[in-house]
């Protein structure tokens, strides 16, 4: 271990990159390496002051607060671990407090589950002088299109609000196997977490699980197939996936939840990846309010299996 705070206190000033952020959030992301578990003592123990006083784990900072924080360990860096590269991403949109890129498929949005770096890792490294950098929402790693990120705390605070309150309209574009009647489909089946024997995450339908709504309108129909545009009415995990599953068209590639022996065969189509694709969002800007609308086409490689279909 190496004691990067050698012995003595240090005196941290929260600036508007840490304002309305939780404490232990804070010094989570701030003492890096340091056990989350310790990180919760110091607070519980009241080693870590603030303005001089006291505080527990859910207190909110404000810009200009002082943090003490006591002398803590944190473990040496692992001289294997490779850093993540700097990568810039297709921008949609940016301003001082919005970025939305276009995200290709088979890039994860974070590190983690095996995966040594994401879109957030790649933009830090690619950005060193941002103060402030953070993902608004996730996209599952094979799925393409907008992601968002914020570049001020406020602009996230006011975005997850969004979110929450279902104040933001986001719509895909996925490519079924099979086909369904309605030319408009609401589906409002309960969505439920868990693992295989290995290890690996899954969701299934589930009257045990959290309630999930995804409504579906038909762009398009092509022999064996269905092209669909999907909008969230909330956002849970893999939840356009097992919506469509679930209903008998599961998305063409999808290797969790669609036929593997088929996936195989479209894949000597042409189709080497899941058809998923965050094509379209709107939302008032989170602080200024400007209504914004913006659009990500089809990947070419979509596209083009598309046309194959339509010839």
């Amino acid at each position: 271990m190496t004691d990067l705070r050698k012995d003595s206190v240090t005196f941290v000033t929260v600036d508007d990159a840490g304002h309305d952020q939780r404490i232990d959030n804070f010094l989570l992301r701030l003492l890096k390496g340091v056990p989350k578990s310790h990180v919760y003592r110091i607070l519980r123990s009241g080693e870590v002051r603030v303005n001089k006083g006291r505080i527990d784990a859910s207190y909110r900072l404000r810009e200009g607060d002082v943090l003490r924080i006591p002398p803590v360990r944190v473990a040496s860096a692992d001289p294997a671990a490779r850093p993540a590269p700097a990568q810039e991403f297709a921008i949609i949109y940016e301003d001082e407090a919005l970025l939305v890129i276009n995200k290709p498929a088979g890039v994860a949005v974070h590190g983690g589950s095996g995966v040594s770096f994401g879109v957030i890792e790649q933009l830090r490294a690619a950005r060193p002088d941002a103060r402030f950098l953070e993902l608004v929402h996730r996209l599952d790693r094979e799925t393409s299109g907008l992601l968002m990120l914020a570049k001020k705390r406020s602009a996230l605070v006011k975005l997850h609000e969004m979110i929450r309150e279902n104040r933001m309209d986001k719509r895909y574009q996925a490519l079924g196997v099979g086909d369904w009647a309605e030319a408009r489909k609401q589906v409002k089946l309960p969505l439920l977490k868990f693992n295989l024997p290995d290890g690996e995450r899954r969701v299934k339908v589930s009257d045990q699980g959290q309630s999930a709504h995804t409504n579906f309108h038909v762009l398009k129909r092509l022999p064996g197939f269905v092209l669909v545009e999907a909008q969230l009415k909330t956002g849970r995990t893999h939840q356009i996936r097992v919506h469509m599953a679930a209903s008998g068209a599961a998305i063409a590639g999808d290797e969790k939840y669609g036929d593997f022996a088929y996936n195989r065969s479209l894949h000597k189509q042409g189709l080497k990846r899941m058809f998923l694709h965050a094509w379209r969002l709107r939302l008032d800007h989170p602080l200024t309010g400007v209504p914004l609308t913006l659009e990500a086409p089809l990947p070419r490689e979509l596209q083009s299996f598309l046309d194959t279909l339509s010839a």
